[in-house]
């Protein structure tokens, strides 16, 4: 009877097909080629790749969680292209919220291992400083954007009572958003460069992220 691959061996290398696209969006992003846009909306089906490599991993609640972010993640990154008739930005709050709502969810309910740390209260500080700098530039989208700006920064938060990629990938996520807010609302004050910045660490952020809360439950399932 042929042998099945340890799920050890085959974690990593699930990985590669995601790290392999990240690399070729952010480069072409930064060349303003026109392969960027595709290759943005490669990015999440290749991230739930390791996860579904990883469908034997338990809880199941865990692992069905991950897959609604990167779900939701993955239709905030395409919400112009999938609803071209839809208002993009709005779009993009409602999945994107709803994603962080889900890791949210299996960092308290799964993945926690530790309490919040002090140093943690620099997330709300961050989203008060975010909603005086912005506020007055978002208009009617203000209330949309601040209860965004409380589920991106719940996010990092909870993200930091997990494993150490966990709340890593919770900074850089935090990050990417924040300078694409900055990009939205204060475009002029914006370089070029921070256009591929922001997908830079939005693949480092989700693919962070995963990668901790998959090894995560691969020790709990060893025990």
């Amino acid at each position: 009877m042929q042998r099945s691959v340890p799920m050890r061996t085959l974690l990593p290398w699930a990985f590669l097909p995601y790290i392999a696209m990240s690399i070729v969006h952010v480069v072409t992003l930064a060349l303003q080629s026109d392969i960027a846009p595709p290759t943005k909306l490669w990015l999440m089906p290749l991230l739930a790749v390791p996860v579904i490599v990883s469908l034997r991993l338990r809880p199941v609640l865990a692992i069905g969680l991950l897959l609604a972010a990167i779900i939701f993640s993955w239709l905030g990154d395409g919400a112009g292209a999938f609803f071209p008739a839809g208002p993009e930005l709005p779009l993009m709050l409602l999945f994107f919220g709803l994603a962080h709502i889900a890791y949210i969810v299996v960092f308290v309910r799964v993945l926690s291992v530790r309490r919040m740390p002090w140093w943690a209260l620099v997330y709300a500080a961050w989203w008060i400083a975010m909603i005086i700098t912005l506020g007055p530039h978002t208009g009617a989208l203000l209330p949309a954007v601040a209860a965004y700006g409380l589920v991106l920064g719940g996010t990092a938060a909870f993200a930091a009572r997990c494993h150490p990629l966990i709340a890593t990938g919770g900074v850089f996520f935090l990050l990417s958003d924040t300078v694409l807010a900055f990009r939205l609302f204060l475009a002029d004050v914006m370089p070029q460069w921070t256009s591929p910045l922001v997908m830079l660490t939005y693949t480092l952020g989700q693919g962070l992220i995963v990668a901790g809360a998959l090894v995560a439950l691969r020790k709990r399932s060893a025990r």
